[in-house]
């Protein structure tokens, strides 16, 4: 039995009301931009003194807003593809030492099993 009197019971919260008072679900999209003057633009900013708008899914700067050089575009456009072909050489490099290594490698470990050192000599033609 309680000490001071009945026991602890919460009053009954009510029930909710609707989850949305607004009916601006039920509206249209030309009505709600009329309604509501929803018009978005593109993004745009303004980045190192030059115009940038996203269009299309790209950044795209916008017409008179560049203020560079087109020799120095024109530089560093050739840049990158000198190092895309230096970086594409480099990678082949790799790609042809990693065979090598697997062939010395498995040469090695044939060493031990006559029978892995007749198969690769046949196939990669390897003389004592």
């Amino acid at each position: 039995m309680p000490l001071f009197g009945s026991t602890f019971s919460p009053k009954k919260t009510p029930p909710r009301k609707a989850a949305s008072l607004s009916n601006l679900h039920l509206m249209d999209r030309s009505t709600r931009e009329i309604e509501l003057g929803l018009e978005y633009g593109s993004p745009a900013m303004n980045l190192a003194g030059q115009s940038l708008k996203f269009e299309n899914g790209q950044w795209v700067a916008e017409s008179g807003s560049f203020t560079g050089d087109r020799r120095e575009m024109q530089r560093l456009r050739k840049r990158n593809q000198q190092l895309e072909e230096e970086n594409n050489l480099l990678r082949l490099k790799v790609d042809i030492l990693l065979d090598m290594q697997g062939v010395r490698h498995h040469f090695c470990h044939s060493r031990l099993c006559p029978k892995c050192e007749v198969e690769l000599q046949s196939h990669f033609l390897v003389t004592d």
